[in-house]
């Protein structure tokens, strides 16, 4: 039996108290599971119209559960036990964190990297069935990831078509073109489901199942938890959700997300896109911080921050002021958030279903691509690390002259209610360790940090960089890649794409005025194992001043 718990302190037990009534008596609960699309508004109503299936997505999914374990069994008995999904944003993160939950093994490729994507192709070839999963058919990223593994499988003698599984939007480019070439299996999502509501759909089942999860009880978990969410009732947790998360005042935006033992592993990676593609618009919206129990966001007690603890059922957590804990399994916390996001979008008096920044980035990328610049010139060399701006007019920057000068420039940038964007181009897996300068360059700043890999954090929470308040400030990290990867049937290699996009967000950033650093590594270990030390002892000194 599905079960959720909520707590509230401060601001956020405030924001239900403020919000919660209205909330019922307008019967926004039961409005949004009859698919009501003028709940957010008239300029909303048309996207809302069509996106909407999420509510009954446990329902409609359930006969996908006997499709999907047969042909995971008849792969199986193939010899074929090795999955990998080519999906980014919110093809990739729902099957990431279902699989991790459940212990099962996904290789999950949401990279251009081509160290990353050489790892994939070379591992466990012979074994291996991929799962192509594109919303609208033509993702550039998964599009190259299949025709490299399609070379690949040829290659070893191994029937291509065989080993590939399609998920996508029933008549998009890539479901005319899978049907054609004859690949193993196309399945089909749900059309009126948006990406990063599509955990519960083809999107999250398909890879996941195929990788051993028990998916018919996520459904389940799921179902009841809806069954929950449609009452208009004050104790509707979905309801009490959203209002701590759109309805603080003045808006707590900084959503910081800790997991206190939950037993949902990555949850808040999921949520982050979640939350910052869905609300971060029109110059407003929420941005999700994925922290540590001990980073400095949590302790902090800034003004603009409101603390999500996720737990389990059973803990007792005391929580500090300006706090909220939220309990329950992975269906059931899937369903409350995807619900309580668009309660917050309501109350933001945005839609929470549309990403009209995200395609920005795509296209300054594919301009690159066609016109293959010259790379922007260093400022400066240090050690293995070039230091350039993506700002025609660096003010900020004048007179560094080292990598640590160029930090402390940067972060001199920040605004009093500002955040900094780490975006790190690599190879996510190879140099996971990276990711702990988050915490430093927190406690350096005082000022909530967010870390994305590229170019997969461009499908999330790109989305509030460009369309959210324009107070953040991006430190974009790039390597020289040691080999590069041609790309079957392109004019353009994998090094070459994951360049241009680094390049093409970067400059859309430029042009929303904000600051941008970026580091490009000449030697990716020495320049990884440079930026550590060089953010250490800043933090180091901040810590001692």
């Amino acid at each position: 039996m599905t079960s959720l718990a909520f707590a509230a302190t401060g601001a956020a037990q405030a924001a239900g108290a403020k919000h919660l009534m209205t909330l019922v008596a307008d019967q926004v609960a039961s409005r949004i599971f009859a698919k009501d699309a003028t709940l957010w508004g008239p300029d909303a109503e048309a996207e809302s119209a069509i996106r909407l299936g999420w509510v009954e997505a446990p329902e409609v999914s359930a006969p996908l559960v006997e499709q999907i374990t047969a042909l995971r069994d008849e792969l199986r008995a193939e010899g074929v036990n090795h999955i990998v999904l080519c999906g980014m944003g919110g093809s990739s993160l729902a099957p990431e964190v279902i699989t991790a939950t459940a212990g099962v093994e996904l290789t999950v490729l949401d990279s251009t990297n081509p160290d990353q994507v050489r790892a994939a192709v070379t591992d466990r070839l012979a074994t291996t069935a991929i799962v192509v999963s594109s919303k609208s058919g033509s993702t550039l990223e998964t599009d190259s990831q299949r025709r490299i593994f399609e070379q690949e499988f040829t290659a070893a003698g191994l029937d291509a078509k065989s080993r590939i599984i399609i998920v996508t939007d029933p008549g998009s480019p890539l479901d005319g073109s899978a049907r054609e070439a004859g690949y193993r299996k196309v399945f089909n999502a749900d059309p009126n489901v948006g990406g990063r509501y599509s955990g519960l759909t083809a999107f999250g089942l398909v890879p996941s199942g195929l990788a051993g999860v028990d998916i018919g009880a996520l459904l389940e978990s799921a179902e009841e938890a809806a069954e929950m969410l449609r009452d208009d009732d004050v104790d509707n947790v979905g309801l009490r959700l959203g209002a701590a998360l759109g309805g603080t005042s003045p808006l707590r935006n900084k959503i910081v997300i800790v997991d206190e033992g939950s037993g949902i592993v990555g949850f808040a990676d999921w949520a982050e896109q979640l939350i910052a593609e869905s609300t971060g618009k029109l110059g407003t919206g929420l941005l999700p911080v994925v922290a540590d129990p001990d980073s400095p966001e949590v302790t902090g007690g800034a003004s603009d921050v409101l603390v999500v603890r996720l737990v389990s059922g059973d803990a007792d957590v005391e929580l500090r002021e300006n706090e909220l804990s939220i309990a329950g399994d992975l269906g059931a916390q899937m369903m409350v958030w995807e619900f309580a996001t668009s309660v917050a979008g309501r109350l933001l008096r945005i839609n929470p279903f549309d990403q009209p920044d995200v395609e920005a980035a795509k296209s300054a990328a594919r301009g690159l691509l066609d016109a293959t610049p010259a790379a922007t010139p260093a400022l400066f060399t240090d050690g293995a690390v070039e230091v350039r701006s993506a700002n025609d007019d660096a003010e900020w920057l004048a007179g560094a002259a080292t990598l640590e000068q160029a930090l402390t420039a940067l972060a001199g940038t920040l605004p009093a209610d500002g955040y900094l964007s780490v975006q790190a181009y690599l190879d996510r897996l190879a140099h996971a360790p990276l990711e702990q300068i988050r915490n430093e360059l927190a406690e350096l700043t005082s000022r909530p940090v967010t870390f994305g890999w590229g170019p997969r954090f461009l499908h999330s929470t790109g989305q509030f960089h460009k369309g959210g308040p324009a107070v953040g400030v991006f430190l974009q990290v790039t390597a020289e890649a040691a080999e590069d990867l041609a790309i079957p049937d392109r004019p353009f290699s994998f090094g070459e794409l994951i360049a241009a996009q680094a390049a093409g967000d970067a400059a859309v950033l430029a042009d929303h005025g904000r600051p941008v650093l970026r580091l490009h590594f000449t030697d990716v270990a020495a320049g990884v194992a440079q930026l550590k030390t060089a953010v250490a002892a800043l933090a180091g000194r901040h810590l001692d001043a």
